[in-house]
């Protein structure tokens, strides 16, 4: 029993210790861990303080007989309550990220994560057992506190410890390097159709791309039989599709092929993946297989997707059945099995499909828009009743912003030209109606000096945007920006006229 209580304590401890110096380095991280897991706004940062704290104090109370026991029950506490938080976000649908006990980093939560917390709590429980029936158990124990042999497995348990530490600190640095490895590698490998390496001024991050909801760009593609092929057809099956952006020339997409052909097989009938790649369409199928052949299709221009960002390959983006972007760009193979294994978690079902990593709590698609009343320029009133049967590009602006401004005369002209199947502009802003007459926008612009509601439905910068469909429902993320507001608008790739000096 002995044994078994000293085993049990060096798991614990150094689970905790780990989990605990971990926060400590990732403060943001934390906050933004306890806010996904719905702790009151006003208790977050308190929290994300006292936590890693407080389990570092029960790292260290758990190696004392004389505290085992306390700590032991603090410890089942900890983790009974985390686990339970974790089952409630796993019911409402959520995988928020977590700096659960026994990982290197903060990551979505899973059915994996669960099943460590349950492992862990259920050791804390032992623990609390053979503490309860048998007490005085722990490293130097009783009698033998002051002993050699009470020293010793003292010593051990420390060095146990810092090993546990030790192995901690070297893997979260790696993990920490590797996203940069790949971002290098990808920089370094960008290859072009004719196998040379392409000079990019400006290189932007890849895991850009367009907003979440946004629909997709208008780009041709061309078949297997060599025929044009509209991007709007990618999507005609009613199914969600994965388009993988590959090149005959690229190493890591070579590296890729065998998963793949088993993500074709995993999701026959629900995604349909297809190989967006440049070049021959007879290299390519000897690439990637002639029986892939009929998921193939060759770019007919680069300039139709530069508004996507910079697609490296492998790149992957997901697009939900009705053509929407349905998550960021997953540029690198890695951050594409991530996205695969997202897909898995999350699944494919839902009306406003997406997949996100980070704060997926502030992508509020599905929602109805918070019911609101306000007045236009001419002291008309407009509530959320008024969205209802058309699409609308509601706009958080200002007069006094310069990014605001620099669209102006694209909008007017927009505005001018507008595809009566296309959606509305709405702007939300700030000051007299008298200077927003003079812009002329042709949009009906709402008053609202404090913004609430356009931060209600996910604004909180100028310029930036969300997409509202015909039922009055939230249904993109937050586009901020020029380009972004342009690619919710429908307009992918049209840029806002320069300032004239």
């Amino acid at each position: 029993m002995e044994v078994l209580a000293l085993i049990v304590t060096v798991i614990l401890a150094g689970v905790f210790l780990v989990a605990g110096i971990g926060k400590l380095l990732d403060r943001e991280g934390s906050e933004k861990a306890l806010a996904d897991f719905d702790v009151p706004d006003g208790l977050v940062k308190p929290l994300a303080a006292a936590l890693p704290w407080i389990e570092i104090a029960v790292a260290a109370a758990l190696i004392f007989a004389a505290t085992n026991w306390y700590a032991s029950v603090v410890a089942t506490v900890l983790l009974a309550a985390f686990t339970a938080g974790m089952f409630v976000q796993i019911a409402k649908g959520n995988a928020p990220d977590c700096h659960c006990f026994g990982q290197i980093h903060s990551e979505p939560v899973s059915g994996r994560s669960v099943a460590r917390n349950v492992l862990l709590t259920l050791l804390a429980v032992t623990l609390g057992m053979i503490g309860y029936f048998y007490p005085g158990q722990g490293f130097g124990a009783g009698e033998r506190a002051f002993t050699n042999e009470g020293i010793m497995q003292l010593t051990i348990g420390l060095a146990a410890v810092a090993l546990l530490i030790a192995i901690f600190v070297v893997l979260r640095k790696i993990s920490e390097q590797q996203s940069q490895i790949i971002r290098r590698i990808e920089i370094l490998e960008v290859i072009s159709a004719e196998g040379r390496e392409q000079e990019r001024d400006g290189v932007g991050d890849p895991q850009s791309g367009l907003p979440i909801g946004s629909p997709m760009p208008r780009f041709s593609v061309k078949g297997p039989e060599g025929i044009s092929i509209p991007s709007e057809e990618l999507v005609e099956s009613g199914r969600p599709a994965l388009w993988l952006f590959v090149s005959p020339t690229c190493h890591p997409c070579e590296a890729l092929i065998p998963d793949i052909n088993s993500w074709i097989e995993e999701f026959e009938g629900s995604l349909d993946i297809l190989l967006i790649s440049s070049g021959e369409f007879e290299k390519n199928a000897e690439k990637f297989g002639e029986a892939n052949s009929d998921r193939i299709f060759i770019k007919e221009s680069e300039s139709a997707l530069e508004a996507m960002g910079p697609l490296w390959t492998p790149t992957a983006v997901l697009v939900d059945p009705n053509g929407r972007i349905a998550s960021r760009n997953a540029a690198g193979d890695s951050a594409i099995r991530r996205l695969i294994e997202a897909i898995r978690e999350k699944g494919l079902d839902d009306d406003y499909l997406f997949v996100a990593d980070g704060d997926t709590d502030a992508i509020l698609m599905g929602q109805h828009v918070p019911e609101f009343s306000l007045k236009d320029l001419d002291g008309n009133e407009f509530t959320s009743g008024d969205l209802k049967g058309r699409k609308t590009v509601a706009t958080f602006w200002s007069i006094s912003c310069p990014f605001c401004t620099k669209m102006l005369d694209d909008l007017r002209e927009w505005n001018g030209g507008r595809n009566a199947h296309g959606p509305e502009l709405l702007l939300f802003s700030s000051g007299s109606p008298e200077d927003h007459r003079s812009l002329e926008l042709g949009s009906p612009v709402l008053l609202e000096e404090d913004y609430a509601t356009a931060l209600k439905i996910g604004m909180n910068g100028t310029p930036s945007a969300v997409l509202i469909d015909e039922e009055g429902r939230i249904a993109s993320e937050t586009g901020v920006g020029a380009d972004m507001i342009w690619a919710l608008l429908g307009e992918t790739g049209r840029s806002s006229k320069p300032e004239e000096d």
